[in-house]
């Protein structure tokens, strides 16, 4: 049995696992954050809405 091969292979399978943890801990901040973003503009869209309930209600169409 190779032990330094195997406590190599065992050392990379670590590393290997930590930056795959450390990607989707990234990731899930990212989405996180862009959640937010997208909840901050449907309420600034719903305030706009509000204000100027007249926008956006009608549109005209020729064919």
């Amino acid at each position: 049995m190779d032990i330094p091969a195997l406590s190599m292979t065992m050392a990379q399978y670590n590393i290997n696992s930590q930056v795959s943890v450390a990607m989707l801990s990234k990731s899930l901040d990212m989405s996180a954050t862009m959640g937010d973003a997208l909840t901050s503009m449907i309420d600034r869209s719903a305030m706009e809405h509000s204000v100027t309930p007249q926008l956006g209600a009608n549109i005209d169409l020729s064919i």
